[in-house]
């Protein structure tokens, strides 16, 4: 059974970074997956996409990242990144882990890491 922990969140001021980590533990492992990403949530809205990278290499970023944020992953450590600079009181939420082992599932998702920005 695979297990997905995410780590790294935290408060910060505007203009700050953070580094997301996500590690996978059992299996499958991050090296099966066919897509992992990130997500977050803010309270009161809903869970919307922040990166995504796919067995290809190829990422896709939603609209509110503008080269801010950097999704990548180390398959040595069982691991995906996320690189957060220029962090603003917008990007306050829950930042959530998402793997999937094919397009269509089965999907895994961690419980999540808090996320503050604030001055």
């Amino acid at each position: 059974q695979v297990r997905v922990v995410e780590s790294g969140g935290g408060l910060v001021q505007p203009g700050e970074s953070l580094t997301l980590s996500c590690t996978v533990s059992g299996s499958p492992t991050l090296f099966s997956m066919y897509a992992t990403g990130w997500y977050r949530q803010a309270p009161g809205k809903q869970r919307e996409l922040v990166a995504t990278i796919d067995v290809s290499g190829s990422t896709k970023d939603g609209d509110f990242v503008k080269g801010r944020f950097t999704i990548s992953r180390d398959m040595s450590k069982n691991t995906m990144y996320l690189q957060m600079n220029n962090l603003q009181p917008e990007d306050t939420a829950v930042y959530y882990c998402k793997l999937s082992l094919n397009s269509w599932g089965p999907h895994y998702w961690g419980q999540g890491t808090q996320v503050a920005v604030s001055s």
